[in-house]
């Protein structure tokens, strides 16, 4: 039996604004926030029947309490969908929401499913890193990986060792500049669309609305300058050129392009390919080179040929690795065109689809870029990258 490969696309994608943690969502479910963006992705995309999706992907690192039992499916059921519709968890760490995107991706290739929803939820809040694991013992003793692979800002400071180039002053300045790129895509409101708005509970103010992210914050490199580094003394590492700890949720619709046309929903990205690897534990943010190599081999293409690139913002070095590997300028306005998870904040298994969503909205107002990426570190060693195709291109067959 011979069976044809189809065309998988992004139709559209959304998250809820990204509290700090334990910050505006302290009172919230994780469940409700991504329930809450599945919702807003029916809403707006009634040409879609609910019981056309055919499966419900839904990642989060730490799979316990309102993160756990299979999330995909409960979430599917308490968001309206017919109980027909399945649905599963996944974890793969930072990369939940983009395995996630690439595991449905794979069925709607091959048939198995039309449409689905993919994305991811983190309450680190109420859920920190690592809570009610237990690694095996053998994985230290038996040298498998030194210690600082389990710690991910060591992995950063270990990144610095490799890369003595990168500075703290310039993981500090691409810091800053996360947090001004940030500041002028709200002024500008080029977030704003793919917002959904989280009603607020707090049992002694009331409540009150999500509608931003609570992370971005004002800053200087003087400022920069000043603050600690938690993971070794004298380090590079600091809160102002990482991610913090973040609440939030993203989903995003994945269909066969035949279906999308068939129901008249949006085409906003073609897959074109995907790439994961594993690389040192200890040296994590190393991990977005690798599976972007792989991925652009696989498509028969070259970094040259990428004209917009949304890259995870877990550490500034990852970023800035990835960047002198390529060739590719600090300030490259192809680099993370509205900042990046420095000010919006990375609640983990979310973040892949934040990237995904943003990267549609610059093809929309990219019609001259015809290929685009995004791509993240993964803890315990890993990277992943998704190269996507603009339907918008000037010179793509409409």
């Amino acid at each position: 039996m011979t069976r044809e490969v189809r065309e998988v696309v992004f139709v559209d994608g959304v998250r809820t604004p990204f509290g700090k943690a334990g910050g505006m969502y302290a009172e919230t479910r994780a469940d409700d926030l991504v329930i809450r963006c599945i919702r807003e992705l029916m809403r707006r995309n009634p040409q879609l029947p609910p019981d056309r999706v055919d499966e419900v992907a839904i990642a989060a690192t730490t799979q316990i309490g309102d993160q756990g039992l299979t999330i995909g499916r409960t979430a599917a059921l308490l968001s309206g969908l017919p109980k027909t519709v399945p649905g599963y968890a996944i974890d793969r760490m930072c990369a939940g929401a983009m395995t996630a995107v690439t595991n449905v991706a794979g069925g709607i290739a091959m048939g198995a499913y039309d449409v689905a929803i993919a994305g991811g939820v983190e309450h680190m809040g109420r859920h920190p890193m690592g809570e009610g694991v237990d690694p095996n013992p053998r994985i230290l003793a038996e040298k498998l990986v030194d210690p600082s692979a389990l710690v991910m800002g060591s992995t950063a400071e270990n990144l610095h060792d490799r890369l003595p180039g990168i500075s703290k002053e310039r993981a500090d300045r691409y810091g800053l500049n996360s947090q001004l790129k940030t500041a002028k895509a709200y002024a500008d409101g080029k977030l704003q669309p793919d917002l959904v708005p989280v009603a607020l509970r707090s049992a002694e103010q009331g409540w009150g609305l999500a509608t931003a992210d609570e992370a971005p914050r004002e800053t200087s490199m003087e400022k920069l300058a000043t603050l600690k580094t938690p993971f070794r003394p004298h380090g590079r590492v600091t809160a102002g050129n990482a991610a913090g700890l973040n609440d939030g949720a993203t989903a995003a619709l994945l269909a066969g392009e035949d279906t999308a046309r068939e129901l008249g929903l949006p085409i906003a990205m073609r897959m074109v390919s995907y790439g994961f690897v594993g690389v040192e534990p200890e040296v994590m943010g190393f991990g977005p080179i690798p599976s972007t190599e792989k991925a652009l081999k696989k498509a028969g293409l070259t970094i040259e040929d990428i004209g917009l690139f949304e890259l995870n913002e877990a550490f500034a070095v990852q970023v800035l690795a990835f960047l002198d590997h390529y060739g590719i300028a600090d300030d490259d306005p192809r680099v993370n065109p509205w900042g990046g998870a420095i000010a919006i904040g990375h609640p983990l298994a979310s973040s892949g689809v934040r990237l995904m969503t943003q990267l549609a909205r610059h093809f929309a107002e990219h019609p001259e870029v015809r290929y685009g990426l995004t791509a993240m570190c993964v803890g315990i060693g890993m990277g992943g990258t998704v190269i996507w195709e603009n339907p918008n291109w000037d010179g793509a067959a409409k």
